[in-house]
C-alpha cells in the first residue's frame, strides 16, 4: 500500500532492494572492524581465539549499535541511516593504555568513557548554540578530507612499509573507481543505486584474477563465533590511566554533532541540533559501554555510510536497519568475515575514496548557506580550517607536547570544532555584535533537494 504522508526517511523498501542496498552499507565499512581488531591482536600478540572473539563482538556491536541509531528508540538514537563502527583513534589510545597499564585497565577506560559520555552531555547540549553553520560545516569538509586520508592508505599502504605505492594496489584502486564511474554512467533508475556495490564487485573479481585476492580460509575454522563477556577479565579503572579516551570523548561528541547534521541534510530530515544531536551521543555512549563489556574499544557513530546515502539518493534508515542486521550475521557465522577479509584492501579503499570525498562535497554545499559577505564569518571559517587541517596534512606535529595534548590537538575534527566554536563565540558572542549573527539551530530543506548530476529519482514508495 502507498504511504503518501511518510518521510523518505522512514519508508521500507521491498526487500529485493533492501538485501543490495544494505549490503552495499555493509561493504564498504567492512574493513573498519576487520583492521581494528587485527591491528588489537597484532599488536597485543592476542591468541587465535581471542582474536575470532573479538571480531565476532566489534561486528555484532556494530550490527546492534546501527539498529540502535537507526530505529531510535527512546531517545537514544538518531533514527537516521546511521552506522556505528569502531573508532579509528579510540582504537590507538585503547592499545596505548593496554600496553602501559594492561588490558584489564584498557577495557575499565573504555567503560568509564561510556558513562562519561551521559556524564557531561547536558553541559555539551547548552554548549550546541556556538556551533552554527560556518562551524558544522567546516567540521564536516575536515571529517571528509580525515576519511579520504585514511581511506587512500588502504590503496597506497602506510608510508615507509616496503608495499608503498605499489603500482598493482593503485592499477587495482583506479580500477575500482573507473569501474564505479562506468556502472553509474551506464545505469538507470534503481539499478544506478547499487553502482558502488557493483563497482567493488568487479574489482574484487579483478583482484581475484590478478591473484591480489585471498578467499582460501573461507572454509576453514569454526562455523559459529559468538563473544565473550569481559574476555580480558575483570576491568579496572584508573581516571589518570582513562585520561587519553575521555579526552577523545568530547571530540567525538563534536563530530557526532556534525555528522547528525550532514545525515538530516542529505536525507532532507528537519534537524534541531539541541534535540536531535543529544540522540545520536547517547547512542554512542550506551555501544561503547557494551563494547568495553565484550573487550573491544569504543563503538561510535561513523560517517561512513553518510556518502553513500548521498551518492545513491537512498534516504531511507531501513537500508542501514538491513546492514545493521548484515553486521550481526558476520560476527556470528564466523565464514561471512572471512570471505570479507579476503576483499583486497585496494579495492575497499577506492569505493571508500569515492564515498568520503562526497562528504567534503557536502560540507561545501552547507556552507553555502553561510553569509560570507560578513568578514567575521570568513575568518572564523579559515582558522577552523587551518587549525584541523594542519595535523591531517603533517601528522606528528605535536608528537613532542605532553600525550593528552598531543591527543587532544592531533585530532583534526577536534580542533576544527573547538577552534570553530571559540572563534564563532569571539566574534559573534562576546561584547557588543555590529552584525546578524548566522547561528541556526534548525536546518530545513525542501523535499527534494539533491544534485541532479550526481543522484537519481527514486521511487519513495515503502511497503508494510
Amino acid at each position: 500500500m502507498k504511504l503518501t504522508n511518510r518521510h523518505p526517511v522512514d519508508e521500507i523498501p521491498p526487500l529485493r532492494r533492501l538485501v543490495p542496498l544494505s549490503l552495499q552499507h555493509v561493504m564498504v565499512m567492512v574493513a573498519t572492524p576487520l583492521s581494528s581488531v587485527f591491528l588489537v591482536s597484532k599488536t597485543l600478540g592476542l591468541s587465535e581465539s581471542l582474536t575470532t572473539n573479538l571480531l565476532s563482538a566489534t561486528f555484532i556491536l556494530s550490527g546492534l549499535g546501527t539498529l540502535l541509531q537507526s530505529f531510535g528508540p527512546w531517545k537514544i538514537g538518531a533514527k537516521l541511516p546511521f552506522v556505528m563502527l569502531p573508532g579509528g583513534a579510540p582504537i590507538i589510545m585503547f592499545l596505548m593504555i593496554a600496553k602501559q597499564h594492561g588490558l584489564q585497565m584498557a577495557t575499565g577506560a573504555v567503560i568509564l568513557t561510556g558513562v562519561f559520555y551521559f556524564l557531561v552531555l547536558p553541559l555539551f547540549t547548552r554548549l550546541l548554540r556556538f556551533f552554527p553553520t560556518v562551524v558544522v560545516g567546516t567540521m564536516i569538509v575536515v571529517i571528509g578530507v580525515n576519511l579520504v586520508q585514511v581511506s587512500a592508505f588502504l590503496i597506497t599502504g602506510q608510508p615507509g612499509s616496503k608495499d608503498f605505492g605499489n603500482l598493482n594496489n593503485l592499477g587495482l584502486g583506479i580500477a575500482t573507481i573507473g569501474f564505479i564511474v562506468l556502472f553509474y554512467r551506464l545505469m538507470r533508475n534503481g539499478l544506478r543505486q547499487v553502482a558502488v556495490l557493483l563497482g567493488m564487485l568487479a574489482g574484487t573479481v579483478l583482484g581475484a584474477l590478478l591473484g591480489m585476492a585471498n578467499f582460501s580460509g573461507v572454509g576453514t575454522g569454526s562455523i559459529l563465533a559468538l563473544p565473550q563477556f569481559l574476555p580480558f577479565g575483570p576491568p579496572q579503572f584508573d581516571i589518570l590511566a582513562s585520561l587519553p579516551l575521555l579526552i577523545f570523548s568530547i571530540a567525538s561528541m563534536a563530530e557526532a554533532t556534525g555528522q547528525t547534521i550532514l545525515n538530516g541534510e542529505i536525507v532532507g530530515k528537519d534537524i534541531v541540533i539541541e534535540r536531535d544531536a543529544p540522540k545520536t551521543i547517547r547512542g554512542d555512549a550506551i555501544m561503547s559501554l557494551f563494547g568495553g563489556l565484550f573487550g573491544t574499544s569504543l563503538i561510535v557513530t561513523s560517517g561512513e555510510n553518510i556518502g553513500i546515502v548521498q551518492a545513491t539518493g537512498v534516504r531511507t534508515r531501513f537500508v542501514t536497519v538491513g546492514a545493521g542486521v548484515i553486521l550481526i550475521v558476520i560476527g556470528v557465522l564466523a565464514p561471512v568475515g572471512r570471505l570479507m577479509a579476503g576483499i583486497p584492501s585496494a579495492v575497499i579503499g577506492a569505493t571508500a575514496v569515492i564515498v568520503f570525498s562526497i562528504i567534503i562535497a557536502m560540507g561545501f554545499r552547507m556552507l553555502r548557506r553561510v553569509d560570507f559577505n560578513d568578514h567575521r564569518n570568513t575568518i572564523i571559517a579559515a582558522i577552523a580550517l587551518a587549525a584541523g587541517l594542519m595535523p591531517i596534512l603533517v601528522p606528528g606535529m605535536y608528537a613532542h607536547l605532553p600525550v593528552n595534548a598531543s591527543i587532544l590537538l592531533g585530532s583534526g575534527v577536534a580542533m576544527t570544532a573547538f577552534v570553530g566554536a571559540l572563534t564563532n563565540f569571539v566574534f559573534h558572542h562576546l561584547g557588543r555584535r555590529t552584525a546578524p549573527n548566522t547561528e541556526v539551530t534548525e536546518i530545513s530543506h525542501e523535499p527534494h533537494e539533491f544534485e541532479t548530476a550526481l543522484e537519481p529519482q527514486i521511487q519513495t514508495e515503502g511497503t508494510r
